[in-house]
Formats: C-alpha cells, structure tokens, sequence
C-alpha cells in the first residue's frame, strides 16, 4: 500500500511518536520503492529539521551507556529539554533483528512522554551505526526534538562513523589503569570530545580517581581537534547520578564553543558533503552487484581469485570495466 507522504509529514511535524516511528521505519526500509518514498518525505521534512544538540556516546560493552543515557537523559529533560534516542543494536546475523533490546533497558526514560527511544538493528552496515541513522536524525530533528543522543554498539570503527554526523563525541570508559589504558587505541582519544570514567562509586570510586589522572596525562600526547577546547577527563555514576548534572553543562560548553569559533557550522557542512559521497558509494556499490553483467561474471572470476589464479586487482578491474562500458 502506497505511503500517504504528506499526512506522514504532518503527524511527524505534529510531533506524534507513532509518526515518527513509521517514517523512521520508512527510511530505514531497502526497498527501492521506499527509499523514494523516504527521500521524497526527508525532502519535505527538511525546511522544519533544526539545529539540534547531536552528541554520540560509545564505549566498550558492559561500560554501562545504556544505564549512563538514562540518567543523562532524565536529567536533560529535568531542564526542560525534549530528547531522542537513536540506540544502534547490533544486528543478529540470522533474523537480522536487534539483539541487545536498549529500549527495554531504558525503562524510566522511555516511560517520560517528553523522550522518544528508537532501537534500530546495524544491518550489515560496518562500523555499528545503521546506515540510515542520519535520516533518523533529520526526522526527529523535525519532529521537535531539541537533543538528540546515537548510542552506538561498542569501541572500534563505530567512532569514525558516529563522530562524522554528530556534533560532539562523548567516548565513555570503565575505571582502571596500566594496563587497560594501554589497551585504548590512540585514535579513540582522538576522536573523544569529551571523556568520562562511568561506575565511580563504592569500591571503584578510587580506580575512577586513578583513571582520570591516567587519561588526563594520555590527552597531553595528543593534539585536540577542536580549536579552544581542551578534552575534559571526569568520572561519573550513572547509577548515583553523580556528575551527570557536570556532564551536561560540558556538552552545553562545548556546544556553545563551536558556535562562537564557528565550527560549528563547518562541521555541519561537512557532515553533509561526507554524507553525499557516502551515499555515492553506497549506491554505485549496489547498482554494481545487481547488474546482470556483473553477476554473470562475477562468481568464475571469484573463483579464480580465491584459487590463486588471478590478481584481485586484474578481476575487479575487469569488472568494472565490464559495468561502466554500459
């Protein structure tokens, strides 16, 4: 059945969660009818998305973000803030379903009226952000919402993907030292807006300590890469709330810092040519696989590559030969 586009792009501007979940449900469909369906709604959309407070929040599983969100983002409602979670679950392999479930996890914030807590599954997308997460965004920035939180499923590449379309990058760590400082990649400090050492409380409460002096001597070795900020290094209890209230002050610090240099908008500017070329990629890559051609060709000469019979460059220059002469 046909999407009914502009009642869509009412309710979403409207406001209404149930709206929002099905247009999110539209753009996140591979289907080539829906995607045209999508665009064509994100287009109508776009003149009423605004400039909300994006900040991506990652760190390696058992870290407790899921418990972190929720204490941050009940307190941002407390000021008066409407929030968003795009919370991106790891995807089962068979069912290509959500497998962690955060919206269950998440049970006092999805409750609050003012919030709206959206599990979305990787799908095969590499680097544990859905593919589609941008346009989520855009249509909860539409639908109202002031700030918006992308939780992504763990430390790795899913930093390179959510630091490129949100506006802070907020890297969260468990309290130890030595050797688990050791084993924090250079790059992920460098990608870091902020750093916080979540669990500081009862028998931790002294490693956080140590922990902080630890990252905060690390970030003197590394150059930050936004213009009159230097990385904060603080501990927190999601569990106590203590230093959640800190927490959002800094995001709101840095937020109004990239505005005054006017980084801001560059980087927003940015986000967008990246997410263009992305999209490029991405189509041209599917355009590919489905072409006849290709697919008629493609599994003798996988099979000579594999056997060790023809360079790999020689194949996939064969084949996209094979796909522009069309």
């Amino acid at each position: 059945m046909p999407v009914d586009l502009d009642s869509l792009a009412d309710g979403v501007l409207a406001g209404s969660r149930r709206a929002l979940a099905r247009a999110i449900t539209l753009v996140e469909s591979s289907r080539d009818d829906h995607r045209r369906q999508a665009q064509a709604l994100l287009e109508q959309l776009m003149p009423a998305t605004r400039e909300s407070v994006r900040v991506g929040i990652s760190g390696a599983p058992g870290v407790g973000k899921s418990t972190f969100i929720e204490a941050l983002g009940n307190h941002v409602l407390d000021q008066g803030q409407s929030l968003a979670v795009l919370a991106v679950d790891p995807s089962s392999s068979l069912s290509g379903g959500s497998i962690l479930g955060d919206k269950t996890r998440m049970q006092e914030l999805g409750h609050r009226r003012e919030a709206f807590i959206r599990p979305s599954p990787t799908g095969c997308n590499l680097g544990g952000v859905a593919r589609r997460t941008r346009e989520s965004m855009l249509l909860c920035e539409a639908a109202g919402f002031a700030v918006i939180f992308v939780e992504t499923v763990g430390v790795g590449q899913s930093e390179t993907e959510v630091e490129g379309m949100t506006d802070m990058f907020l890297l969260l760590l468990q309290p130890g030292g030595g050797d688990e400082l050791q084993g924090i990649k250079r790059g992920i400090i460098e990608l870091a807006d902020l750093i916080l050492v979540n669990k500081a409380d009862g028998e931790l409460a002294a490693a956080a300590r140590h922990s902080v002096a630890d990252y905060r001597m690390a970030l003197h070795l590394i150059h930050p890469r936004t213009r009159n900020w230097e990385v904060p290094v603080k501990s927190c209890s999601a569990l106590s709330g203590e230093g959640i209230p800190e927490v959002w002050s800094l995001i709101e610090q840095y937020r109004q810092t990239l505005l005054d240099s006017g980084e801001f908008q560059e980087r927003r500017a940015g986000q967008a040519r990246s997410w263009m070329w992305s999209e490029i990629t991405a189509n041209l890559l599917a355009r590919f696989r489905k072409d006849p051609t290709i697919r008629a060709r493609l599994p003798e000469l996988e099979q000579a590559v594999t056997a060790g019979t023809l360079p790999p460059p020689r194949a996939a220059g064969e084949l996209l030969d094979r796909f522009l002469r069309k």
